[in-house]
């Protein structure tokens, strides 16, 4: 610590002598908005120092006396030659070709964005790379993503849970626009809430995140931006529908109020009500479910004076049914006449952004986020009843600047949460309330042609955990052209919400015992991990087209967990770690672009999670220690009018799984020690007819790949061998789909 110490002195000094200029390269409009040019070209005349512009369209270069004249190019648009007699913030507009008439130019965007030039191991998933596939909320907005894991938490619910370096949800910071919000009550069914088509785009950060967003990132941080009323269409629909008779609808409506005032409102209907049993075990394959999902978007604008600012208010009603083919809750709920499980839950959120940048010191804004939301699931599941209640406010502000020059840039800021926790299972009453009150401070140091660092540390006062310190390391270092090399450390803290993050356990007939300890929550003391990591990315050429590699590890270590063992088949047990646990995760990824708009995605994943248990140091059961992973997408070139297709295909393989034990349950009942290996196929074509329509077709699981028998004891659901949660694959087979898009920019 006290070298790494040193290394945060003694850099900045080192690398001092060097300026930079930092900026904006933009698409010229009427009204001169803030739209940026991903890719553009940046760099001084007559020499080969330059850059590229990010996702953003923004850059960062070196400057020297010795260089005035930056050039700045973009296919489809005219170069230009400024002059720039010192370093500072520039921003520029460039303007289309004047032959555009003529002749059609287009570029291509990239799907999925990895940054060179930043400290964190950041990528961001557009909106292209999102409608690759259904999409149709934000769990299933992974699936052509090779860095997060997507399985079904158990064969009853048909809840979809991730998982990333090998840890599942809850050690991830999953974020919209910035504040938490899949945390809590939500944190089981949270994803599904969020439908695919109000988001923009997804950042994922691997590894500790940044200090600003709160303490409790283990493995990583999932940030969901979502469609502005400024730039999203008038007017959008989709409609969705798959051979299971699940239908879906979204619309969004959006309208220019005032100068500075746009509204959106967006719609999100969903509902399947067909039983499905492909594998005869009586029980549903698949919930029978509907859901209503409003939000009512405000964004204010006001760029002389330097303000924006987002308002959105949120209705969340859903509703589902599983169980026994022949189940009626009018009539058997809570009762042995058959088994069966209603969730419902009714959410109200309200959240509000307000950033301030001003307008004759660029580098100097302020930024406030506050929250507030309300969540309220009533839910059975056989004989088994879970409800809780979370009211949660949040609110963070944040103050951005810089130290001597744009190098040398700061964040520091307050943050509060509150979360009231009105919780009971099995009219047993968990009801708590948490409070923290918390300081960060970070600062970056960018010297953009080899040094990028990040360092961060807050302090938090909880009222259950006490007042700890969480510091936060990133460090990004270009060694040649088209690389980088990063590292990374960090610490995280969180409370463990043991019923709502693990649900499925309801759906067993095993007892729940909780080890007390005499820790504030649960009688269990907080989660405690350290996470380090080391990423290289090189960028390079193959027959003059464009390809990048990625080598990631990742080691998450807990010096505290609250373990979840399920090595005793009647019970499931939770108790404060004594030894050991970690998550080694190493992952090798390869993106090349094979052929004229034909690109391939392909990637290799190793996995080592244990934990040590009672009964013995073992491997954390259902996580596969190989993944292999493959994409190719084509897109063919548009016509006049603007038709074209899109072609996707994604490849999944898994190795074996470890089971928990059930050697004590009766013969029958003994599943074998490890799953099979497992792969699965999913298309998707899409048929563009112009920029206003277009349709698409796909398949889930084309191969047809199905779990035999997912749930142990199907036969007896209230005998003392049920249970449902050992689940490693696809419970229904292949699933088709298809639907259409209609928007008015």
């Amino acid at each position: 610590m006290k070298h790494i110490i040193y290394i945060l002195i003694l850099l900045p000094a080192l690398l001092m002598s060097q300026e930079r200029i930092t900026g904006m390269i933009m698409e010229a409009n009427e009204k001169n908005e803030h739209i940026g040019l991903a890719g553009a070209n940046v760099y001084w005349l007559n020499t080969s120092v330059g850059t590229v512009t990010d996702i953003d369209g923004k850059f960062s270069l070196s400057y020297s006396k010795a260089n005035t004249k930056l050039v700045i190019s973009y296919v489809g648009f005219k170069t230009d030659t400024i002059t720039v007699s010192e370093p500072k913030m520039v921003h520029h507009w460039l303007r289309p070709t004047s032959d555009l008439d003529e002749i059609t130019i287009t570029s291509r965007k990239q799907a999925t964005a990895k940054s060179y030039l930043q400290s964190q191991n950041v990528f961001t998933v557009s909106s292209d790379e999102l409608l690759k596939a259904a999409c149709c909320n934000l769990s299933e907005s992974f699936e052509t993503n090779p860095s997060i894991d997507v399985n079904f938490a158990d064969a009853i619910s048909g809840t979809r849970q991730i998982k990333m370096l090998g840890l599942t949800s809850p050690y991830i910071l999953i974020a919209t626009e910035n504040i938490p919000s899949i945390r809590g009550a939500s944190q089981a069914y949270g994803l599904s809430f969020i439908p695919g088509t109000w988001v923009e785009s997804i950042q994922i950060t691997k590894g500790a995140g940044s200090v600003v967003n709160g303490y409790e990132s283990i493995a990583g941080q999932i940030n969901a931006e979502l469609v502005k009323p400024t730039t999203d269409d008038k007017l959008f629909i989709n409609v969705y529908a798959n051979a299971n008779e699940r239908l879906e609808l979204n619309t969004h409506m959006n309208t220019k109020v005032s100068d500075k005032w746009n509204t959106g409102l967006y719609l999100h209907g969903n509902t399947h009500q067909k039983k499905h049993d492909v594998n005869d075990d009586n029980f549903m394959d698949m919930p029978l479910y509907h859901q209503i999902n409003i939000m009512n978007r405000w964004q204010y604008t006001d760029l002389e004076k330097g303000f924006v600012s987002f308002i959105n208010l949120k209705f969340l009603n859903d509703e589902k049914q599983t169980g026994e083919l022949d189940f009626d809750p009018d009539v058997d709920k809570l009762t042995t006449n058959a088994w069966g499980s209603e969730i419902d839950t009714r959410r109200y959120e309200i959240s509000a952004k307000l950033g301030y940048v001003n307008p004759e010191i660029p580098w100097q804004s302020v930024g406030v986020q506050t929250a507030f939301s309300s969540h309220k699931q009533a839910s059975y599941f056989g004989l088994n009843q879970y409800d809780i209640t979370h009211n949660s406010v949040y609110a963070n502000a944040i103050y951005n600047s810089i130290i001597s020059d744009s190098r040398h840039k700061i964040k520091t800021g307050l943050s509060f949460t509150y979360d009231g926790y009105d919780e009971v299972v099995n009219a047993i009453d968990y009801g708590r309330n948490e409070r923290s009150v918390g300081a960060f401070f970070e600062y970056n140091f960018d010297n953009l042609e080899k040094l990028n660092l990040t360092a961060g540390i807050r302090v938090d006062n909880h009222n259950l955990l006490g007042t700890f310190v969480t510091p936060r390391f990133h460090m990004r270092y270009t060694p040649w052209e088209k690389s980088a090399f990063r590292t990374s450390f960090g610490r995280g803290k969180r409370s463990a919400n043991i019923f709502t993050e693990n649900q499925q356990m309801f759906a067993t007939s095993r007892s729940i015992n909780i080890v007390n300890s005499g820790g504030n929550i649960y009688g269990l003391d907080p989660e405690i991990a350290w996470n380090y990591g080391v990423s290289f990315l090189q960028g390079f050429n193959v027959f003059d087209r464009k390809a990048d590699i990625t080598l990631d590890y990742y080691k998450t270590d807990f010096q505290n967990q609250v373990v979840i063992d399920y090595e005793n088949p009647k019970m499931v047990s939770f108790y404060n770690l004594n030894g050991k646990s970690y998550a080694n995760s190493f992952q090798a990824e390869v993106n090349y672009n094979v052929f004229e708009n034909v690109d391939l995605r392909m990637a290799y994943k190793y996995y080592d999670v244990k934990t040590d248990y009672v009964s013995g140091k073992l491997s954390k059961p259902l996580t596969p220690k190989h993944r292999v992973f493959a994409n190719a997408s084509y897109e063919t070139a548009a016509t006049a009018a603007g038709a074209h297709w899109k072609f996707d295909a994604t490849y999944n393989w898994l190795s074996e799984q470890r089971f928990a034990s059930t050697a004590s349950n009766p013969v029958q009942y003994q599943l074998d020690a490890f799953t099979p290996t497992l792969a699965t196929l999913n298309a998707q074509i899409t048929k563009v007819f112009s920029p206003k329509f277009e349709m698409y077709l796909g398949g889930e699981n084309i191969t047809n790949v199905r779990q035999p028998n997912p749930i142990l004891g199907a036969d007896d659901p209230f005998g003392s061998n049920f249970d449902s949660t050992f689940v490693y694959g696809p419970i229904f087979g292949g699933t088709y789909y298809m639907g259409l898009r209609y928007k008015i920019k």
